[in-house]
């Protein structure tokens, strides 16, 4: 699953990308301003970024020049001539898409775009919490939240075992890397700390006398 950035100011357009994102199992964060994706691109990590390149505020030519060396991206655009096309390639996009375009296409081209470049960046969204496997880093909300560092292995684990109902005594063993000698009560007390931090109250569930599950989709 590839996080997603969707920059396009046409807000029919922006919402049936995200539409057909979600539907092969991508999630994907919206903006529709220039100004309001930078600040994206300043907060959050991606796995790629769809842009626009006629947007208010700030231009999808300037705006690639915030966007992180190892982050793909694929340039939309209603403009059709040779010159534009190179200087968006030039600048180190990896495609160009002209609008309009048929959805098929556009998927096809991203998940070319994603098995070409190989990104290992591993990204794991769930009600506006977003977590990046590899730097480690939680927002929610777009606001980045810190972990302990138990808080975070917890984390983790929950995550790589989502939807499993695991026993406090294997999360303990799991994210303090010890065995269980009749103390699990720090294991609840994480738990509690990370329900409140992510706003995931509905979605750690405490399993009867055995211990706790993280509910997601598939």
């Amino acid at each position: 699953m590839a996080h997603i950035l969707i920059i396009e100011d046409e807000k029919p357009i922006n919402d049936l990308i995200a539409m057909n994102l979600e539907l092969i199992g991508h999630s994907s964060e919206q903006a529709y301003d220039g100004t309001e994706a930078l600040d994206d691109i300043k907060k959050n990590t991606y796995s790629l970024i769809l842009m626009d390149i006629m947007l208010p505020g700030i231009d999808g030519f300037s705006l690639f020049e915030y966007v992180p060396e190892r982050t793909p991206v694929i340039f939309l655009t209603a403009r059709g001539n040779l010159s534009d096309r190179v200087r968006g390639l030039k600048l180190g996009a990896d495609d160009y898409i002209v609008k309009p375009f048929e959805t098929v296409e556009l998927l096809a081209r991203i998940e070319a775009v994603l098995r070409r470049t190989c990104r290992t960046v591993k990204v794991f969204s769930l009600d506006g919490t977003v977590v990046n496997l590899n730097s480690r880093v939680v927002t929610v909300d777009g606001s980045e939240i810190e972990l302990t560092l138990r808080e975070y292995e917890l984390l983790e684990i929950l995550i790589k075992n989502k939807n499993i109902a695991l026993s406090r005594e294997k999360l303990l063993k799991l994210a303090w890397d010890y065995d269980y000698y009749g103390e699990t009560r720090t294991v609840d007390v994480h738990i509690q700390k990370l329900r409140k931090k992510l706003n995931w109250e509905d979605r750690i569930k405490t399993v009867y006398k055995m211990g706790y599950r993280l509910e997601a989709e598939q």
